[in-house]
């Protein structure tokens, strides 16, 4: 393909640019307005640089990925609030028999969940389940910081829903469901257990450690009970992405016993000797990841004044706030008592109600993936399970719709229009035209060039866009040899550009998500650097590369 023209070529590349600079350092001190604004910063740089038309720009715009997205969002919220990431946690310290048994468990649990929910949610919703976890044993939190978030992203290079840069290989290839699992799964197997013999080699010392269970050693350090890790309730599951990862995490509240699933709200009834009145103090707030353990004292006081007997007085205190709740008096047991038969039956259908719904949620998404593995149209298999469960809920969809990621979705619509737009100037063309033969898939030699140049891009440019630029070309190569080959080549870039992202810490954006959820935990939290990171992702990455490689190309 030939250059545009030259002001055509100058300007595209400085729309690019600024588009690749932001997205990549999203709080730059010149420009500090994040992936989402950057995005659009440099869809709009591409139209009014007239390297592209407004029409042009419009129909880059890929609304099947789009649709894809927006469904598999809204189901992910649902099965959060259907407790299901509660499950999965609960399975990594049910009858755990040791550091390394954790390890394992950490690994493929985070992996089949990232196949199954996208790597990005798996990882919002586990990293600080995870941290409690070993703080409870006197475990280092770095082996399983890093083994959720490579395990993620390994895992989630399975599924055309695992994330992003599959569903856009997936909708532009048009391969299906199943064909793409069947391809990758085996490569994807084999790359958790690599990935996890790797992780016992290198924190082996650290694993083997004896507990430390004296807390006077511990320091500062809070151990955390067995009751609190049982009871642990997670963050919404909302699909981070890069465009998101720095922001504070929205958090949804509703009631324990309705559906969904985390219960905020404390509340006290009081009664006075008549039981003719019932005063309720509730107090409530949304915590942040901050707030999220209180401790409570329980202390009986006598009041003098009063002569009901001995009053039950519960202060609550956090970071921020300090709350004094009186119970009722101790004679008005018997009150209580008259009440527990009612309540009870309360109680059991409440319960019903919850079991209801929650087998609902799970057999449409069951559904939904029996659609997508009989090869039905993705992006209309998602919404419209998105929309059976946002009818089965018989609530206002406000609430759960406002837990959408919908700067993610911006962020996609920006990033189609820049990079298309860089398409036009014919560098991308020209760059692979210098490379395309010498990385052609019908040799190891091509094979291995091209796996370098995707993990290059893709810690450079990130993954989604490295997709863009690359899908196509490396497919119209792979034509040329045969057809069966482009099915082959579209499966070498699903999974390398995902793998890759286990490179560094900047290189995927569930990478982001632990280190920083695990930075802001409050008691528990873990600072996971740059260089710890990349002491472990560079063997880790080109290791399971090499050997998912061979897996891929042979299938």
């Amino acid at each position: 393909m030939v250059l545009a023209s030259t002001p055509k070529v100058v300007l595209g590349c400085v729309a690019f640019v600024i588009f690749w600079v932001l997205a990549v350092f999203p709080s730059v001190p010149f420009l500090p307005v994040g992936r989402t604004a950057g995005s659009l910063l440099g869809a709009m740089l591409m139209v009014l640089f007239r390297v592209m038309t407004p029409e042009e720009a419009y129909a880059a715009i890929d609304l099947p990925i789009l649709g894809l997205l927006f469904g598999t969002m809204v189901v992910s919220i649902f099965l959060e609030r259907a407790d299901m990431f509660q499950y999965l946690g609960s399975m990594l310290s049910w009858k755990s028999r040791g550091s390394k048994d954790l390890l394992f468990r950490v690994c493929l649990v985070s992996a089949v969940a990232s196949a199954l929910f996208t790597n990005d949610t798996t990882c919002v919703v586990l990293t600080e389940f995870i941290l409690k976890v070993a703080r409870q044993n006197n475990l280092p939190p770095q082996p399983f910081l890093l083994a959720l978030a490579s395990s993620s992203n390994i895992g989630s290079s399975a599924t055309p829903i695992g994330n992003p840069q599959n569903l856009v290989i997936a909708v532009t290839s048009g391969i299906s469901f199943g064909s793409f699992l069947f391809g990758i799964f085996p490569a994807m197997i084999v790359g958790v257990l690599t990935n996890i013999c790797i992780l016992l080699c290198y924190f082996w010392k650290y694993l083997s450690v004896e507990k430390v269970r004296d807390q006077e050693a511990a320091g500062h350090e809070l151990v955390v009970a067995d009751d609190e890790v049982s009871s642990h309730r997670f963050t919404p599951a909302r699909m981070s992405h890069a465009s998101s990862v720095n922001g504070d995490a929205d958090y949804m509240r509703s009631d324990s016993m309705t559906r969904g699933g985390v219960g905020d709200t404390l509340r006290s009834r009081s009664y006075n000797s008549e039981g003719d009145r019932d005063i309720q103090v509730a107090i409530r707030s949304l915590r942040a990841s901050s707030m999220s353990q209180e401790m409570v004292e329980v202390s009986t006081v006598c009041d003098r004044g009063r002569d009901d007997g001995p009053r039950k007085v519960t202060r609550t205190t956090s970071h921020q706030r300090s709350v004094i709740i009186e119970d009722a008096p101790e004679k008005d047991a018997c009150f209580h008592e008259k009440e527990k038969p009612q309540e009870e039956e309360e109680v059991k259908q409440k319960a019903w109600k919850v079991f209801v719904w929650k087998t609902a949620v799970y057999l449409t998404t069951l559904g939904m993936l029996i659609a997508l593995l009989m090869g039905l149209n993705m992006s209309w298999s998602a919404i419209t399970a998105a929309l059976v469960l946002l009818a089965l809920d018989f609530t206002d969809a406000q609430a759960c719709l406002e837990k959408v990621s919908y700067s993610l979705l911006i962020f996609f619509c920006g990033m189609f229009i820049t990079v298309d737009g860089f398409n036009r100037t014919g560098i991308p063309n020209a760059l692979w035209e210098l490379v395309e033969p010498h990385a052609r898939i019908d040799s190891a030699k091509g094979i291995a060039l091209l796996a370098v140049v995707i993990l290059f891009l893709s810690n450079v440019a990130s993954n989604v866009p490295t997709v863009l630029l690359l899908g196509t070309r490396v497919a119209a190569s792979a034509r040329a040899i045969s057809p069966a080959s482009e099915k082959k080549a579209w499966l070498i870039l699903a999974f390398v550009s995902t793998v890759a992202g286990n490179l560094t810490l900047l290189g995927s954006a569930a990478n982001l998500i632990v280190c920083e959820q695990a930075r802001r935990a409050q008691f528990h939290g873990y600072n996971l650097t740059f260089w710890s990171h990349l002491r472990f992702g560079v063997p880790s990455t080109i290791i399971i590369t090499a050997i998912g490689l061979l897996i891929v190309v042979s299938y």
